[in-house]
């Protein structure tokens, strides 16, 4: 539950680059979005194998 809690709290994080991004055309903010989002899909990972895991286990 606790990588499902820092998934959450990245992806609130990053709407200040996504609008600086999307609408301002600010490179540097797309390169930031780019990597968390990166880290978010690694974070979700770790949360599909921890819930497969305990769904085996049972």
């Amino acid at each position: 539950m606790e990588n499902f809690k820092v998934l959450k709290e990245l992806v609130l994080s990053l709407e200040k680059d996504a609008n600086a991004f999307f609408t301002k055309g600010n490179k540097t903010a797309g390169t930031r979005l780019r990597i968390a989002l990166q880290k978010s899909k690694s974070l979700a990972q770790n949360i599909r194998n921890e819930v497969s895991a305990k769904k085996n286990s049972k």
